[in-house]
């Protein structure tokens, strides 16, 4: 962890803020540990989201996957299921066997096309991007899947395709890079926590943690112990978070992965959720969202 982050890059943001603290989370799209790491953050938001705004921000070392040479490809491909199997969040790595990324170039400018849509815009077709990859095995370096991704999220598809070659969002990339350097982000997820209290600095913490230690970190930033919301009803959960695995269910509503199943089963008997089987495990789709997934 790091307590010596700038945050002259991100004062304007702060002002404009209700909540006492703002996350930033710098994130690979193509990262498994950004995946494994969607039950833990669900679970910050259901409980404690009321006391802090998130954003997502383009890592810098992303990029570093195309220079994966082809020989490479099957080991990428066994770190991904490992990396599935272990997280609950399955990530299907056939995709590095049979239409391998070459040229993810397009990724962080698409999402931030995305977010010129608003904020939520951007969190649907970021969470749709990474269902598309890790699950379905689709390449989402090529334009077709990410206007497909686009339309299924309810985007304006129109303005989206123009966004992908818009300056607007080649700076949001840019100033995503700038804010890597300035904050020292070498590896993601990092996560950096700020008050609202501008002269306090940021404190940074690089990886994947339990859910008790990011508590711990917002406790300590706030300076006092806050309220914990009560988890929702399901069907309020399902609501906001409308396609989810059995690893959010049972992390979100502290039960194990046998509990969720079978809560989940008697919930698709009831018809309120479909069953999606993945190459490891299960995701549920809640039957009334608005949203394709």
């Amino acid at each position: 962890m790091d307590m010596n982050i700038s945050r002259d890059l991100c004062q304007e943001d702060a002002y404009r803020q209700s909540k006492p603290l703002e996350i930033y989370m710098f994130i690979d799209p193509l990262s498994t540990c950004c995946w494994g790491l969607e039950p833990v953050m669900k679970k910050l938001m259901v409980h404690y989201g009321s006391y802090f705004r998130f954003r997502h921000v383009i890592g810098g070392q992303f990029p570093k996957i195309v220079e994966c040479t082809k020989k490479k490809y099957p080991d990428l491909a066994k770190s991904w299921e490992r990396a599935g199997c272990l997280s609950g969040m399955s990530c299907d790595g056939d995709l590095w066997l049979e239409d391998p990324i070459l040229a993810p170039y397009y990724l962080p400018i698409a999402i931030k096309a995305a977010e010129l849509q608003g904020q939520t815009a951007g969190f649907r077709f970021l969470r749709r991007l990474q269902e598309v990859l890790f699950l379905e095995k689709q390449n989402v370096s090529k334009k077709h899947v990410l206007l497909d991704i686009a339309s299924k999220v309810n985007l304006d598809v129109d303005e989206f395709k123009r966004d992908l070659s818009n300056s607007a969002a080649v700076k949001a990339v840019e100033f995503d890079l700038k804010m890597n350097a300035e904050m020292e982000v070498t590896e993601t997820p990092t996560l950096v926590f700020f008050s609202q209290h501008l002269e306090e600095e940021g404190l940074k913490i690089s990886g994947t943690y339990a859910y008790e230690v990011y508590v711990g970190i917002i406790e300590e930033m706030l300076g006092y112990t806050p309220l914990q919301a009560e988890l929702p009803e399901i069907r309020t959960f399902l609501h906001t978070f409308p396609f989810v695995s059995t690893a959010e269910i049972a992390t979100v509503y502290n039960l194990t992965t046998e509990e969720a199943e079978k809560w989940m089963k008697k919930l698709k008997l009831q018809g309120i959720v479909e069953c999606v089987p993945v190459k490891h495990g299960y995701f549920w789709r809640y039957k009334n969202s608005t949203v394709a997934t």
